[in-house]
């Protein structure tokens, strides 16, 4: 990103004369070539003077009548930002322009009505428009005291000058991963190039050690292997007297191997383990030791690239126990007062990965790395900037889900329509809009006497709810006018699906819309006239063409008859009913508002719609292919195929129900809004981006998400499809942006890398060796070693067990035999995933 000169386009001034009405008086650097008025009223919204700020948000470039045409053209390279997922390439169109404007009303009792109305804007071409309020106030302030057009080119010299040099661009798939952690380390690695001094500069302390929980330990994986240090004597009798007492109480098992008071070594049973100590407790919460590790440290000298010791630390940092029982325990909170040794690096275990060295840990981080910390001087002013990097193009502004989800809450009162009642009545009026939004109806947010801010807010979070949170579709900033007004209403209202928000109660009955949202009241509107401005027939509702791939889905008639679709019989399909028992939208507005009640953040509800309208998308291309035999939007939908005689084995693709006809059910239930999506202009950017994705994304030649699908919810999978799946995915995640695509795919909050984690526990010895790989070439990366950090204890104690085993086995011996397991194994911890009764399908 350039440092200066792509911040800001324009700067506007507007004031609100007794006369004359909204008048634009200022334009800096140069006039925009848009109609002044038209500038002038979206400036100073209806109402403006009952409020003492507002804010207000629109867009430039978006229709002819806002197209900007200066005299002098500013558009360089320099003033381009990243595009649109999968819009990389050359366009003739003008970038979006985003304005935020500041309203003030100043009261004065010397002027006619007592009152001086103002109104300052930027024009920026960024997203994270937010970021600029802080320098707007001040400038406001500053142009109150001195009124002149040199306000104006402090402000616009101000913004352009802020230095965003030092800020890491991220790719769609690690702004998804980022956005996905809640730690504030995510990513550190990328700030270490940044000179000394600066906001986001790593602070490494030398500290004195103290124990502490794994959750106040940042540090990684390669933070090195900590040797024993001055406090070891005191440690080994601390341990001594610990595992004494273990003696005297309990022996559930004996110890590999035991050191007498006069140093003598006992070897017993190789089965045998030593109690927990305190420091075995730092790996989040659980005791973790590998037991006999005796001649370790002569393979540590051996070569140069640690090959042991890089297994044994698979917790935040490792700390070699001294206990007399020669165990080695992994110690979390024993790093801190080693960090900065250079002496202890330790390379990955494949010396032909990159790493990191211990001058990258977390543990002395004080910056959130979700943003960038910059300063904006202004005047004598140094104001902190946060700039978020994880904000997607349709992303605009600081919106919230949660406040759109409480407030539309309620009912939703009109006709039933197909395209928006995916549920029948019972469809929750935060579905509804989403259906409105994606097949392109008119919708219209209404906030009589609220502030024009809070309206433009709506407007935006509905946009990023249509969006994915900007990560899966795109198209709807194109239409969205935040506020709009009755000055260039014909202009606005002839965009085709336009989302507007008003002030105005005036629109409420103009009927010139599908869909409104009262804010005031929560109340959501379907016009009365939908049914004859948007017709659908009885084929189209209730028998979709789903027949065209044999052996895929069972029969339609397993869906019952029509007497059990259409509930008033002789009813036409304006009121068609289907039943919305546990259908997923009913299912998923239930998780998201119990999330809400327990207050979870609203990182996790974006993520989680980002889910849905994914789950969306893949639902549709299996509409499609079943409708017309291909899709253009996603893998074709197939099974796993096992290999035979002149054929080799293949993963599955697409979308696989668990359930044929429970799929079946929700494919027709979801048919008219998938018909109607299929028409609009989002359908045809999503159906490009596809297209560029298969060539564009790291992981190529097989469907990721439906692998790791089947793995968190198949019910049952033959040792065939798992062990060419891990050594798929062991042979096609190796760099950093394959393993960083992989960890998009895997949710934190659904559990991160648990569903390959099973893998180290297969029956079959050579899946749990391609696991042991994939963790390996995952592990090589600071961002892979925070998932791995993430795993359950069972889980990581087998990966430092089996990979510690691997290294030390001798390449002459064979494979160890085991016993075949059992053929059920169902997760322990399947809380942290949707049951599979709860979802049945594409996501």
């Amino acid at each position: 990103m350039s440092s200066q000169g792509n911040h800001c386009s324009f700067v506007l001034l507007a004031e609100f004369h007794i006369l004359e009405g909204a008048q634009l008086k200022y334009q800096f650097p140069q006039p925009l070539g848009v109609d002044e008025q038209v500038l002038a009223m979206s400036m100073l919204p209806d109402g403006a003077e009952m409020q003492v700020d507002d804010w207000t948000i629109f867009f430039l470039n978006q229709t002819p009548f806002n197209t900007i045409s200066p005299v002098v053209g500013l558009d360089s390279p320099d003033l381009k930002v990243s595009g649109l997922p999968g819009d990389e390439g050359a366009t003739d169109e003008p970038d979006l322009l985003c304005v935020l404007n500041l309203v003030r009303t100043k009261h004065d009792k010397t002027l006619n009505r007592g009152a001086q109305v103002l109104a300052l804007a930027i024009c920026t071409r960024h997203p994270f428009i937010q970021i600029f309020k802080p320098v707007l106030l001040m400038a406001l302030d500053d142009y109150l005291l001195d009124p002149s057009q040199d306000c104006l080119a402090r402000l616009f010299d101000a913004v352009n000058s802020m230095d965003l040099s030092g800020a890491p661009t991220l790719t769609r798939f690690e702004k998804m991963v980022m956005r996905c952690s809640e730690r504030k380390d995510v990513f550190a690695e990328k700030f270490e190039q940044q000179p000394q001094g600066s906001p986001n500069t790593l602070s490494v302390a030398v500290k004195q050690h103290r124990s502490s929980h794994s959750g106040e330990s940042f540090a990684s994986f390669e933070d090195g292997l900590l040797l024993r240090g001055k406090d070891k004597e005191k440690r080994v009798d601390e341990n001594r007297a610990r595992e004494r007492d273990w003696d005297n109480t309990s022996r559930p098992r004996e110890r590999a191997d035991t050191v007498d008071s006069h140093g003598t070594t006992h070897t017993r049973s190789s089965h045998q383990t030593t109690p927990p100590s305190d420091t075995s407790f730092t790996l989040g919460g659980s005791a973790v030791w590998v037991g006999d590790e005796s001649g370790l440290e002569d393979v540590l000298s051996q070569d140069g690239h640690h090959y042991a010791e890089s297994v044994v630390s698979m917790t935040p940092a490792s700390t070699l126990v001294g206990t007399g029982r020669k165990r080695r325990s992994t110690d979390g909170s024993s790093q801190s007062s080693h960090i900065g040794n250079p002496n202890l690096l330790r390379p990955p275990m494949n010396p032909n990965m990159a790493s990191f060295d211990s001058s990258h840990s977390r543990g002395g981080w004080t910056k959130d790395t979700h943003f960038f910390h910059t300063t904006l001087a202004y005047r004598d002013h140094q104001l902190p900037i946060k700039m978020p990097l994880s904000t997607y193009p349709e992303e605009v502004g600081d919106y919230s889900l949660i406040t759109l989800i409480k407030v539309f809450n309620g009912t939703v009162t009109g006709p039933l329509h197909p395209h928006l009642h995916s549920s029948g009545p019972q469809t929750h009026p935060i579905i509804v809009l989403f259906n409105a939004l994606v097949t392109g109806k008119r919708i219209i947010f209404l906030g009589h006497k609220r502030p024009a801010g809070e309206v433009s807010s709506f407007v935006l979070a509905a946009c990023a709810l249509g969006s994915g949170c900007g990560a899966v579709l795109r198209g709807f900033i194109e239409r969205a006018f935040p506020y709009a007004n009755l000055n260039n209403r014909d202009e606005w209202e002839a965009v085709p699906a336009y989302i507007a928000g008003v002030t105005n109660p005036i629109f409420e009955s103009s009927r010139a819309w599908d869909l409104l949202l009262d804010i005031s009241t929560g109340h959501v509107v379907v016009a009365k006239d939908i049914l004859a401005t948007y017709p659908t027939t009885p084929g189209q509702v209730f028998n979709p063409p789903l027949i065209t791939r044999s052996g895929t889905l069972k029969a339609e008639a397993s869906l019952g008859a029509d007497e059990e679709i259409m509930k008033a019989g002789g009813k036409g399909p304006a009121d068609f009913v289907p039943k919305a028992d546990n259908n997923a939208d009913s299912l998923f507005m239930e998780d998201l508002k119990a999330a809400i009640e327990y207050h979870y953040g609203e990182s996790l509800v974006r993520v989680r719609f980002v889910e849905y309208v994914t789950r969306f998308v893949r639902m549709a291309s299996r509409y499609e292919e079943e409708a017309s035999g291909a899709t253009s939007i996603g893998y074709p939908s197939n099974p796993f195929l096992e290999s035979s005689v002149g054929r080799t084995a293949r993963l599955g693709s697409g979308v696989i129900f668990n359930d044929d006809s429970l799929g079946l059910k929700e494919l027709v239930a979801n048919a008219p809004r998938v018909d109607a999506w299929r028409k609009t202009n989002t359908y045809q950017y999503y159906m490009q981006d596809f297209k560029k994705s298969l060539t564009a994304n790291p992981i190529k030649g097989f469907d990721v998400v439906h692998q790791i699908f089947r793995l968190r919810h198949a019910k049952r999978m033959g040792d065939a499809e798992v062990s060419l799946l891990m050594q798929t995915l062991a042979d096609n995640v190796k760099t950093y942006d394959q393993v960083v695509e992989l960890l998009s795919y895997l949710m934190p909050h659904s559990g991160g890398l648990l569903p390959l984690g099973f893998g180290l526990f297969h029956q079959d010895e050579s899946v749990r060796n391609r696991t042991v790989d994939l963790f390996n070439q995952i592990r090589a990366y600071p961002i892979g070693v925070l998932f791995l950090q993430a795993l359950n204890h069972f889980q990581r104690y087998a990966y430092v067990r089996q990979a510690h085993a691997r290294i030390r086995r001798p390449s002459d011996l064979p494979p160890v035999l085991y016993a075949p397991a059992i053929t059920s194994r169902t997760h322990s911890n399947s809380s942290a995933t949707m049951p599979v009764d709860r979802l049945n399908g594409a996501f």
